[in-house]
């Protein structure tokens, strides 16, 4: 007997031999009211079923008894009754999201197939980024990406909240910030920022969905957007003939000014004032209010790129940025290049966006934050970086990640495997980055997510690759064309890549 399509992989499945259990209008389910909506939502937009809620023994009933890991859930199902078992909340609900997953029609009737599953995660972390400085994103289509992440069992979005084109949340502390320096984006196209009582309400739907919000302001460099509300910590554009060159070919040709909007795509040629007082002022108030405003444990303070920054200044600057986050009790985030400050704050966590093959000393860099004792996010760009060009189909995307990158490339690479002598100890999860340079609207952000959006969920939730048989390219191009309905029931408009074998209804 075949076993049904389930996104990621679970750590456990065995079909029944018995009969399936029969959806109808009658049916009952006894629930938590956060699980049972989540439940109810998935039953009406795939079968057109609203269940009914049952105070006492119901036909499904989803139920929380501890003991089991973290995130962790079991499913039964036999011709009788459905049982879903979670050990927190959390494992609830990504056990009815795999429940969503089991719904199949047979014949004129809506079926469950007997089964049954137990689950965990590999990694605690499992994120995706969303990038609304280069192309502004409103809090519906954040929201909308939130429910699509957690669907895949992702309990993370990183904001990607600022960078040269545009500043895109509002503080009372610095309020030139959103007034002087939100209303761009690349193109020429709008800008826009998050109010305080956006962000609130951004971080309390992810919360709903059993996600944190990982805000990133991105520092020292990526910061012209600063320098537009205040000049006097921003350091003049450095346009080298390598900046020149880059500006030519992604950027239109438009060269970076000092108090100029910026619309295009170069990077690496901004910086703040390493060494002026101001410039850890300015981070104080930032990170501070920041930090009042996320519950959530992290906070990322960038330090990519910063090619417009000597190493030395950059090394001083990253050291006493991520003490100083440290000191507001939360754990600093940077990207990898930040490992090359030997004294970086020993809690601050590596983002780790080399290739699959890491180049450049990026391993080492990357090494550093796994010898602090702190861990590796892993967003291996060649990969899981979700703004990369798929080999045919739309126009969207850009390939200096070994682009494009096809469903399988998004798929066929082994976190443990890729930075050398870092295995899943050293390891916190796995995170899929969608910059925006590209990326209009919430149909863009669709279309070049799915389907390779569940390679990465994979990565992150399911058994290591060989340790399961449903760990296989093969399987997985099969279980996610078998998603495909589901897909479209939720108004997810996919990428129909032809590497998947799409199953219609």
């Amino acid at each position: 007997m075949s076993l049904p399509a389930v996104v990621p992989a679970p750590a456990s499945i065995e079909a029944g031999s018995g009969a399936p259990f029969r959806l109808t209008s009658a049916t009952s389910v006894s629930a938590d009211a956060d699980a049972a909506t989540a439940l109810a939502a998935i039953l009406t937009a795939r079968a057109g079923l609203t269940p009914a809620h049952a105070e006492g023994s119901a036909d499904v009933e989803l139920r929380i008894a501890g003991g089991g890991a973290p995130e962790s859930y079991r499913i039964a199902v036999d011709e009788a009754s459905v049982v879903v078992t979670g050990a927190d909340a959390a494992g609830l609900f990504y056990g009815v999201q795999t429940l969503g997953q089991l719904v199949a029609r047979d014949g004129g009737e809506w079926i469950l197939p007997a089964i049954a599953i137990d689950d965990a995660p590999r990694f605690a972390y499992r994120g995706v980024m969303l990038d609304v400085a280069r192309h502004f994103h409103g809090i519906d289509t954040v929201k909308g990406y939130i429910d699509r992440a957690a669907s895949l069992k992702f309990n993370a979005l990183h904001l990607h909240l600022t960078d040269d084109q545009g500043w895109r949340i509002q503080l009372d502390s610095r309020p030139e910030l959103t007034e002087k320096a939100s209303g761009t984006a690349i193109g020429g196209d709008p800008g826009g920022f998050y109010t305080k009582d956006d962000y609130r309400a951004i971080v309390e739907y992810a919360a709903s969905r059993h996600m944190i919000v990982v805000p990133e302001v991105d520092m020292p460099g990526h910061t012209h957007a600063v320098g537009l509300a205040y000049p006097e910590l921003a350091e003049d554009p450095v346009i080298s003939d390598h900046m020149r060159e880059i500006v030519d070919v992604y950027g239109g040709g438009a060269l970076p000014e000092p108090g100029v909007p910026f619309e295009a795509l170069a990077v690496g040629f901004s910086s703040l004032k390493i060494h002026d007082e101001a410039t850890y002022d300015f981070v104080a108030d930032v990170f501070g209010e920041l930090a009042a405003m996320t519950p959530g444990p992290y906070l990322h303070f960038g330090g990519d790129e910063s090619l417009a920054t000597a190493d030395d200044d950059f090394a001083y600057f990253v050291t006493r940025v991520s003490a100083l986050i440290a000191d507001l009790g939360k754990t600093p985030v940077a990207w990898h290049e930040a490992g090359s400050a030997k004294d970086i704050a020993d809690t601050t966590i590596g983002q780790y966006w080399g290739y699959v093959t890491p180049q450049d000393g990026f391993a080492a860099k990357a090494q550093t934050f796994v010898d602090n004792g702190a861990g590796l996010i892993l967003s291996p760009a060649d990969a899981i970086y979700l703004d990369m060009k798929y080999p045919s189909g739309p126009e969207l995307g850009l390939t200096w990640a070994n682009g494009p990158t096809s469903v399988q490339d998004a798929y066929s690479w082994e976190p443990a495997e890729v930075v050398p002598g870092v295995g899943d100890a050293g390891i916190l999860g796995v995170e899929a980055p969608l910059w925006t340079e590209t990326i209009r609207t919430a149909a863009d952000i669709d279309t070049m997510v799915f389907p390779r959006i569940a390679a990465a969920a994979e990565a992150g939730w399911s058994p290591r690759t060989g340790e399961s048989d449903l760990r296989t390219w093969e399987s997985f191009r099969s279980r996610v064309g078998a998603l495909g309905p589901l897909w479209t029931s939720m108004g997810i408009g996919f990428h129909p890549s032809e590497e998947i074998p799409w199953v219609t209804e």
